[in-house]
């Protein structure tokens, strides 16, 4: 799975920490969702959705052969 945010996070000028506690959840978590390490749970993918203003769609994306 892929995700932009990163790259949203960073346009923002937001930290891990503040971002986590916007969405509930700590810095290392958001650091292991934008290193791939974690896949966030259905309610935490909204929630971040809806904290960048996006659909989920635009955040997270499945990785060539993962619809196959």
């Amino acid at each position: 799975m892929n995700n932009g945010i990163r790259h949203r996070r960073e346009k923002l000028g937001l930290s891990q920490a503040v971002l986590g506690k916007a969405v509930g959840v700590s810095r290392q978590t958001i650091n292991a969702i934008e290193t791939g390490r974690y896949l966030p749970s259905l309610p935490l993918a909204f929630g971040l959705a809806r904290y960048f203003g996006e659909p989920i769609e635009k955040l997270f994306t499945p990785d060539k052969g993962e619809l196959e």
